[in-house]
């Protein structure tokens, strides 16, 4: 079942083309990967996705729902999203924001047990400006399941993190799956998108150079790995 359909979708700032016709689709229960370099417009889609902006043309329906039209309201009850520029005050308690996260959604989950199940319960008056790296992208992981979402957007979640703190990361977006839940990530590791996605679309100048499996991918290009494949595929040699 496709649960987003997006269809020769466009945006630009100031002139500036970020998305030129972008057309995919995503089924139910993947993990799909956007890649590609810093730039290329992969941002842009998933802020288009989530509602957060409104493309030029084109069209965007997320469960069958315009994220731009009178189906707002009810598809933010139903989707998760952690986005590039995501922050909390400082100052805020692990605890306190997931209970404020909770309170925005007509069912959510208990907010103590994905404490639980995410390995926050013993942070949870943890204030945020003092944590890692790698504990505040588990909050936010958290903090995008508070409302039970059929489909979460994670965009760069591992940008920044050491090694380890990542492969943890890793294991976190399967565990979501796990969960029955749709998972779109943004990401410029070619490494990762290998070793996450169920397939990849990847993006560069706004454009989608290539989409299918990383193995469907690598075997296109000829190649050993996704991003021996990206360079082929994307002519950065």
């Amino acid at each position: 079942m496709t649960v987003i359909e997006i269809t020769d979708l466009r945006k630009s700032y100031q002139g500036n083309q970020a998305v030129n016709g972008v057309s995919l689709t995503v089924g139910r229960g993947e993990i799909f990967g956007l890649a590609g370099p810093n730039g290329a417009g992969k941002t842009s889609v998933v802020e288009c996705v989530s509602g957060l902006r409104r493309p030029d043309s084109g069209s965007v329906r997320v469960l069958g729902l315009d994220p731009h039209g009178g189906d707002r309201r009810a598809l933010q009850q139903r989707i998760g999203a952690q986005l590039q520029e995501a922050a909390l005050p400082d100052g805020i308690k692990v605890g306190e924001a997931l209970r404020m996260y909770a309170s925005f959604y007509d069912r959510p989950a208990d907010y103590r047990a994905l404490m639980d199940e995410w390995g926050l319960t013993a942070r949870k008056g943890s204030r945020f400006g003092g944590l890692s790296g790698g504990w505040k992208q588990r909050l936010f992981i958290a903090l995008a399941l508070v409302g039970n979402p059929e489909v979460v957007l994670l965009d760069e979640l591992t940008t920044g993190l050491d090694p380890d703190a990542r492969r943890t990361t890793w294991g976190l977006i399967r565990a979501m799956r796990e969960r029955g839940v749709t998972v779109v990530m943004v990401t410029h590791f070619m490494d990762e998108a290998e070793a996450l996605c169920d397939r990849v679309a990847i993006i560069d100048g706004g454009r989608v150079t290539a989409q299918g499996s990383p193995r469907e991918l690598i075997g296109q290009a000829g190649t050993g790995s996704l991003e021996d494949a990206y360079f082929a595929l994307t002519g950065r040699n």
